[in-house]
């Protein structure tokens, strides 16, 4: 039985294994949270965690905005059950086992408004240009005019700009043998394995495994930044922007026209 104390624990390495990659994770979190705080327009928002994981934005968000409403959606069963075990009963929070490639989740949802902010953090370079179309053609359903899109991820520009990509690569590497000058944490990989590992989630494993077998999916499939500002454009967002950036680690910003 996945019991909190063991799930938070699970939750706690996940954070470590991420800081590993994003060095100035934290950083990033605090600047998207400020967005969200400062361009909901209201104390109560309504906001949409996209591609959510075990819910480490969406716990962070609800400890600065205890009166927002988050629903956090992603189709990892495993990771899912990590984050309602750990946050069974947080008010204001609800977790949604929905695939963000298909056509019908955002009414799937069942929202009581419009949503005021749609986040996301090193989620979306998972969805192929057409997928991430696809996301944001249903996001605008359901996001209110002058709503918020902020996406949180390394958004490459070397297919425009290849020397300010290598630059911008080069900052980010720096940063992390900085911060991990006496070891890294354990990967991504590694994680999993160890997960995999664990018969507490072995049936939790074996769902995952049958979703990405059943799933038409290739690794990372949209890391270019013009690939993201294009399928905004097209799903008729205005403004767009980076509003926090270390390297090549931003904080896209959209607003619903």
């Amino acid at each position: 039985m996945l019991t909190r104390n063991t799930a938070q624990d699970w939750i706690t390495r996940w954070d470590r294994q991420q800081e590993g990659y994003l060095p100035d994770r934290e950083e990033r979190f605090t600047a998207l949270i400020d967005a969200v705080e400062a361009g909901a327009g209201r104390p109560d928002p309504l906001v949409l965690d996209l591609g959510c994981g075990p819910g480490s934005l969406s716990a962070r968000l609800l400890d600065r905005l205890p009166g927002a409403t988050v629903v956090a959606v992603d189709a990892d069963p495993l990771l899912l059950a990590l984050g309602g075990a750990a946050h069974a009963g947080r008010p204001g929070l609800r977790f949604a086992d929905l695939d963000l490639r298909r056509p019908g989740w955002a009414a799937s949802l069942g929202l009581p408004r419009e949503v005021d902010v749609a986040v996301s953090t090193t989620a979306l370079h998972w969805l192929s240009a057409e997928g991430l179309r696809t996301m944001l053609a249903e996001l605008t359903t359901v996001l209110r005019p002058g709503g918020l899109f902020l996406n949180g991820d390394h958004l490459a520009v070397g297919d425009v700009s290849p020397g300010l990509a290598k630059l911008e690569r080069a900052v980010h590497d720096r940063a992390t043998r900085r911060r991990f000058a006496g070891g890294m944490p354990e990967d991504w990989r590694q994680w999993w394995d160890a997960a995999a590992a664990d018969p507490v989630l072995s049936g939790l494993r074996d769902e995952r495994e049958r979703r990405v077998a059943a799933a038409d999916h290739h690794g990372s499939e949209s890391l270019d930044l013009s690939i993201h500002v294009a399928a905004l454009r097209e799903a008729g967002f205005g403004e767009i922007g980076t509003l926090w950036q270390n390297g090549d680690n931003r904080l896209l910003c959209a607003i619903h026209a």
